[in-house]
């Protein structure tokens, strides 16, 4: 069988048959996945309504919008709560410095000793502690700021700065 117009055009029938055959499996196999994509949404879709009419999943999604809802809510009693917790915490002490030293050079030991207690802002208190053979003395220093308005002995101006500085301190001691 010949064409008019395929002669005419110089192409063989046979490659257009062909062509066409190749065409139409192209197409199949577009047409087998698509099938199965929709009946994977289908499932989908089946296990999603299981049991369940229009207004049960209605109820469903406000149901999870309350929980949300509460949630938040929550949320931003934490957020206070936590920032109290942080106000409260401020005027604890926090840094600490200690320094054991021999007071009167004569007990052969360093029984007496400096401790520092500083809050966030570096307020609070010097006690010092000296220790000898008729008995212990024992002072407090106040300190505002970093800062005594009582002259400090070197072991205390020393437990003073290893409150203040407590990170510099920790990270020299880990070098030795």
């Amino acid at each position: 069988m010949e064409s008019g117009l395929l002669s005419y055009l110089g192409v063989d029938p046979a490659y257009l048959i062909i062509l066409l055959f190749v065409i139409q499996f192209v197409l199949i196999g577009f047409l087998i996945r698509l099938q199965m994509k929709y009946n994977k949404m289908r499932s989908n879709y089946q296990t999603f309504m299981k049991g369940k009419d229009g207004k049960s999943i209605e109820q469903s999604v406000l149901d999870r919008f309350r929980a949300f809802d509460k949630l938040e809510r929550i949320v931003r009693e934490n957020s206070r709560d936590i920032d109290t917790l942080y106000r409260m915490n401020r005027k604890n002490y926090q840094k600490v410095g200690i320094v054991k030293y021999d007071a009167f050079h004569e007990m052969g030991g360093n029984l007496s000793f400096v401790l520092t207690m500083l809050d966030e802002d570096n307020n609070g208190w010097i006690f010092n502690a000296m220790h000898s053979r008729e008995g212990c003395y024992t002072y407090i220093k106040e300190v505002v700021k970093g800062e005594s308005y009582i002259e400090l002995a070197e072991e205390e101006r020393e437990s003073l700065d290893q409150a203040i500085y407590q990170e510099e301190f920790d990270i020299r001691k880990i070098k030795d």
